[in-house]
């Protein structure tokens, strides 16, 4: 098992696909709402986890924040693909892609455990006990 949050392995793969799927899913549902709002979800989908990060789970971390936030900003991604995937594709895909969103919460479950018992300067957490 690849315990190294810098090598890739299943789970990453799995997260970077749906990411994928959540930077042209969004936009693309969004776009007949307005088009200020489908590049403004690219900006934020794209942006807050490239300036956010966890020391520690990624190599250059322009700004740190606790593993909780690392972790809901991965959500962000796989509800907003999952969600974006139902109102700009058809049936089949969408599933498809609830189906992909699913799988790489099991996967990330590991390395949520880990980002949990980080601070925010990356190192394990003191228990309060």
């Amino acid at each position: 098992m690849n315990d190294s949050p810098h090598r890739p392995d299943v789970a990453s793969a799995l997260r970077f696909l749906t990411e994928l799927v959540a930077w042209v899913a969004t936009p693309w549902a969004l776009a007949g709402h307005s088009v200020v709002l489908a590049v403004g979800s690219v900006v934020v989908l794209v942006g807050l986890p490239t300036v956010f990060a966890t020391p520690g789970d990624k190599n250059h971390v322009t700004v740190p924040v606790p593993g909780v936030v690392t972790i809901a900003l991965v959500v962000l991604q796989l509800v907003a693909a999952a969600l974006s995937a139902w109102w700009a594709w058809p049936r089949a895909v969408a599933v498809a892609v609830t189906v992909l969103a699913l799988v790489t919460v099991l996967t990330e479950l590991p390395r949520w455990r880990r980002l949990v018992r980080t601070g925010r300067d990356g190192r394990p957490a003191l228990d309060p006990a």
